[in-house]
């Protein structure tokens, strides 16, 4: 065959293996959101078998047939090389991995979810432990499996960011975290406090109108996406078929609103690449930190600044007259900004986030060591809360299991979240250097230039380069704290430190 050929029969077949993963990952989304509660085994098997299905296409031999004659092949451009060797990666990745392995891990995830939902209800982790330990379990053997034996944490951090390292991560958490530890205890002291009764009985159904708003307004398509409700937010999928969910609070309104406007971050994102190479490295999101960039920005950068708040002010008075009549604009704004540590990640405000990430980071990491082990994760978890939050969870519901990730063997996704953060400041003040009155736009309710400015130096590059190269080009500096420490001093400071 002609190397055009070729190229053309490698798109097609690693594509087709991107759609049996988009079903997959339809199936998860369905077991959050909709599944009957007798059903979690029988989709479990369903999982297994299509993981089995998919492993089988990614692993066929023609797809390394066809590798190896582009690998040496003259003429490639920069996009296609690119291609090929993200599908190098992919391909390896498969044909190392036994499909009775592959069979087993997917039961596993299935059954995880599950188990971590009723010990979470339980406040058990004593009967979640095993699960836990058999997740860590897989996760090591796949790594070795791969070659990565020795690096097995190196390995999870580079499956969800290509190219990070835990070394690289502990070098930027260690420097975020000198400065952002004294930061949170002068805003913690600060006399300013936000109102705890400032926003109280909002419906649900008033709150799903306004985030549906809010949401069409920042640029997600309906026509090729959706929201739902799960007990832990999140986005799936890709292209035109994304799937966001969100929860809602009576008395906490804006739980509901900045988990909506995060995932769809995240699904402007998948709404963004190119539509006709989903699946390869030209049309894939670039790592979960990217993702995470991509969300972080929209809920805090964007939806936490004044200008977003000029622009939906009014409409929040309008559906919620009576809740918001005794709340000045000021004391509104200070309650969206309020600052104050949590034991729960999902719930912890901008700026002591971060301390839950690298709490996360720090217990992983000795995890894979075996300097801790899966029964000491409890106890070590609430030391680090203790150490880094100020806070001791009164029990495991609130500390250590209050996550799904580990529930699906998802270790070294954590991370992503923080370097998410990193690069979401400095795409801010990069956008704002270029557009110095973007908040103006804001509002009018007014989100393209910002959206497009995304799609252009971010959505449309898709996996061409990874998180510290894309750092780079885009912002024309390292990927590095500085600039996430500087954005939460200037809005933070201005009003706690005052």
């Amino acid at each position: 065959m002609s190397t055009e050929t070729t190229y053309a029969e490698l798109t097609r077949w690693i594509q087709r293996v991107h759609a049996l993963g988009t079903v997959g990952e339809l199936l998860g989304w369905d077991e959050q959101v909709n599944l009957p509660p007798g059903a979690a085994e029988q989709r479990a098997g369903q999982q297994a078998a299509l993981a089995e299905a998919a492993h089988g296409a990614a692993s066929d031999p023609r797809l390394g047939g066809w590798l190896t004659q582009l690998e040496g092949a003259a003429g490639l451009s920069a996009d296609q090389r690119a291609v090929v060797q993200n599908a190098r990666k992919d391909y390896d990745r498969a044909t190392k991995l036994p499909a009775e392995f592959v069979r087993e891990k997917a039961t596993q995830d299935s059954r995880g979810y599950h188990a971590w939902a009723k010990a979470r209800a339980a406040d058990d982790f004593a009967g979640y432990a095993p699960v836990l330990a058999k997740n860590l379990e897989l996760v090591k053997r796949e790594a070795s499996y791969l070659g990565w034996a020795g690096r097995e944490y190196d390995y999870m951090i580079d499956k969800h960011d290509p190219g990070m390292t835990a070394e690289v991560i502990g070098r930027l958490f260690g420097e975020l975290k000198r400065e952002l530890v004294p930061l949170v205890r002068e805003i913690a002291a600060s006399k300013v406090k936000p109102r705890a009764d400032a926003l109280r009985g909002f419906s649900t159904e008033g709150q799903q109108v306004f985030l549906r708003e809010v949401t069409e307004r920042l640029g997600f398509d309906y026509n090729r996406g959706r929201i739902d409700v799960s007990l832990h937010p999140f986005c799936s999928g890709t292209g035109s078929d994304v799937r966001m969910t969100t929860r809602f609070k009576e008395h906490e309104p804006l739980d509901s609103l900045f988990s909506s406007i995060h995932e769809t971050g995240h699904g402007l994102y998948e709404q963004g690449l190119p539509a006709d190479q989903l699946g390869t490295a030209l049309g894939i999101h670039a790592g979960m930190a990217v993702h995470e960039s991509q969300s972080r920005l929209w809920e805090n950068q964007v939806a936490r600044s004044r200008g977003f708040w000029q622009g939906f002010e009014p409409r929040l008075r309008a559906v919620f007259p009576a809740q918001t009549s005794g709340v000045s604009t000021e004391e509104l704004y200070l309650a969206i900004n309020a600052v104050s540590p949590t034991l729960i990640r999902v719930d912890a405000d901008e700026v002591t986030y971060n301390l839950h990430i690298i709490l996360r980071f720090e217990l992983e990491k000795k995890l894979f060591t075996g300097e801790l082990a899966v029964s000491d994760l409890p106890g070590a978890w609430r030391t680090a809360a203790a150490e880094l939050l100020g806070l001791t969870p009164p029990n495991d519901r609130e500390g250590v299991l209050q996550d799904v990730h580990w529930s699906g063997g998802a270790f070294g996704y954590f991370p992503s979240y923080c370097l998410g953060n990193m690069l979401a400041a400095q795409l801010w003040y990069r956008a704002l250097a270029l557009r110095p009155k973007l908040e103006e736009d804001f509002a009018r309710g007014d989100f393209t230039w910002l959206l497009g400015w995304l799609r252009e130096n971010i959505h449309t590059q898709g996996r061409r380069y990874d998180a510290l190269e894309l750092a780079r080009r885009v912002t024309g500096e390292e990927l590095s704290p500085r600039s996430l420490l500087r954005y939460l001093r200037e809005r933070y400071g201005a009003l706690y430190l005052r």
